[in-house]
């Protein structure tokens, strides 16, 4: 069985915890992460967003393809 790939935008926004992540967004393929992300952070809004992609079952490795404005050092978002 091969590793499961979910390519996924997740939007951030300024708290008074600081930057936080909102509800991630399950997309078809890299290109459109990176859209969606984008459009989380320049269209919608939000403090900055990214683009990732999550491979690997049950052991979880996380690539992050491109970030938009402000998003924590470490995207650690399981």
């Amino acid at each position: 069985m091969g590793d499961i790939v979910q390519f996924v935008a997740v939007p951030f926004d300024l708290t008074d915890r600081g930057l936080v992540a909102g509800e991630p967004f399950k997309c078809a393929s890299p290109s459109a992460a990176i859209e969606q992300a984008r459009g989380y952070w320049k269209t919608f809004g939000h403090a900055g967003a990214a683009a990732i992609v999550r491979s690997g079952y049950p052991a979880i490795n996380t690539t992050v393809l491109r970030t938009f404005g402000n998003v924590p050092d470490d995207l650690a978002l399981d």
